[in-house]
């Protein structure tokens, strides 16, 4: 039985229309070399928890972006440094994170908010946010950034997660009255947790004054008086030496 080519082929999706008879098949365009490393990096980082093997193909395949177009490549890049931080923070390697981000971005400014914000909880976790604070507020305070749709949310990370716990409350004043990222409810909520830190912070200062004047109003005082003991201990132990020297008369 003969076939019947006269039916028009059904339409395949993602080629641009109809396929005819007599137009070639496209094949879809292979991967590049990062895609396909990074896909290799998530299966090794989720399922074997090969952590130092999915760095090490992230590390291979970082410098592999320069064949992608610029959106591909941000978007890559962006996977793979998050992949890296995940598999250094398994490692117990997260004092290493933002070194090993920033030699790719060169500049906080450049970050990714992703890839920022992920650095930020990772260093607030291990409860050193001292280590982001001057990357982040670098990043905060770049125009371009400003425009971001995340960078309301890194600026409210950054209050919560860095300023506040360190106590950098001018900083985090700074931050609220001068960003247009947080409505006008927020910025009075922020400011009212600002005054109550300060607060806080003001009489805790104050104890620690009042208890160091008194450790140095009681030290004079009380070490001549051991001085004063210490003497009379020594006359008193003389006094009792000569007692027994002293010849007995009957």
């Amino acid at each position: 039985m003969k076939s019947d080519f006269s039916t028009p082929a059904a339409p395949l999706r993602g080629l641009g229309g109809p396929l005819r008879s007599s137009e070639p098949v496209r094949a879809a365009p292979a991967p590049s070399a990062a895609v396909v490393l990074l896909e290799e990096a998530a299966d090794l980082l989720v399922v074997h928890l090969d952590f130092g093997a999915a760095l090490q193909t992230c590390e291979r395949a970082l410098p592999s972006l320069a064949n992608l177009d610029a959106g591909t490549s941000l978007e890559v890049k962006c996977s793979l440094c998050i992949v890296g931080i995940q598999a250094l923070a398994e490692m117990n390697r997260w004092r290493e994170v933002l070194s090993w981000v920033l030699q790719y971005y060169q500049v906080p400014e450049k970050l990714p908010p992703k890839v920022l914000e992920l650095c930020v909880l990772l260093y607030s976790k291990m409860q050193e946010p001292g280590a982001v604070l001057e990357v982040v507020s670098a990043w905060l305070q770049d125009p371009d950034n400003q425009d971001l749709p995340e960078y309301r949310a890194l600026a409210e990370l950054h209050l919560q997660r860095v300023l506040l716990p360190l106590g950098c409350l001018s900083e985090a004043e700074e931050l609220v009255v001068g960003s247009a990222g947080f409505s006008e409810e927020q910025r009075l909520d922020v400011l009212q947790a600002i005054s109550k830190a300060r607060q806080q912070q003001k009489h805790q200062c104050l104890g620690s004054e009042k208890a160091q004047k008194l450790n140095q109003e009681a030290s004079p005082s009380s070490l001549p008086f051991l001085c004063k003991l210490s003497q009379l201990f020594h006359r008193i132990q003389e006094a009792i030496f000569s007692l027994y020297r002293l010849p007995i008369h009957d």
